[in-house]
């Protein structure tokens, strides 16, 4: 018996104001809670626990009013869901990154493999053939633009492209890479 006077002589008046209001409204605060946020219990113990803990915070204005606190736990569990609501919807939703996972990466070797091969069947070609196609193709100038960088007539740079773009294909062909 004196272990009980003596623990009940150091708690405070505000941890007793606590344990009379969990005591008392914890239940009825937790099912109205549930309600709002469709049942989801975890939320729903968080909010109550937020609650409560700003009912400590405010322990001096609450020893003060007459009547139930009650009315005045519901408003800011009410008010604490829909902050949380707000602040969901303003984020964005956090998604497990483990289906990432199964989706292929695309494979920078095959890419490079490719490039390579270009490379070299680009070496087969002849200069003139190789200028016009790097003109156009890969620095992507219009036929015009090409004749004015080359030197020469826009008809010979549609023709240059011609038949390096067919050479180019025999080349790849006899490398094993087909369009």
């Amino acid at each position: 018996m004196r272990e009980d006077a003596a623990v009940a002589d150091r708690t405070s008046p505000d941890e007793d104001l606590m344990r009379s209001l969990y005591q008392e409204h914890a239940g009825p605060l937790l099912a109205f809670v549930l309600r709002l946020v469709a049942g989801d219990r975890q939320r729903a113990e968080d909010v109550v626990q937020e609650t409560l803990l700003r009912a400590w915070r405010n322990a001096g204005q609450l020893r003060g009013t007459t009547g139930s606190v009650r009315p005045w736990l519901v408003t800011v569990a009410r008010r604490i869901v829909i902050d949380n609501h707000r602040s969901r919807q303003s984020r964005p939703r956090e998604v497990d990154p483990a289906p990432l996972e199964l989706i292929p990466a695309a494979d920078d070797i095959d890419r490079a493999l490719r490039l390579m091969t270009i490379t070299d069947a680009l070496g087969d070609l002849t200069e003139a053939h190789r200028e016009a196609l790097v003109e156009t193709y890969f620095k992507g100038r219009t036929v015009s633009e090409a004749a004015d960088v080359l030197g020469v007539p826009a008809g010979t740079v549609r023709s240059r492209v011609f038949y390096a773009l067919r050479s180019l294909k025999l080349s790849l062909e006899e490398r094993g890479v087909t369009a």
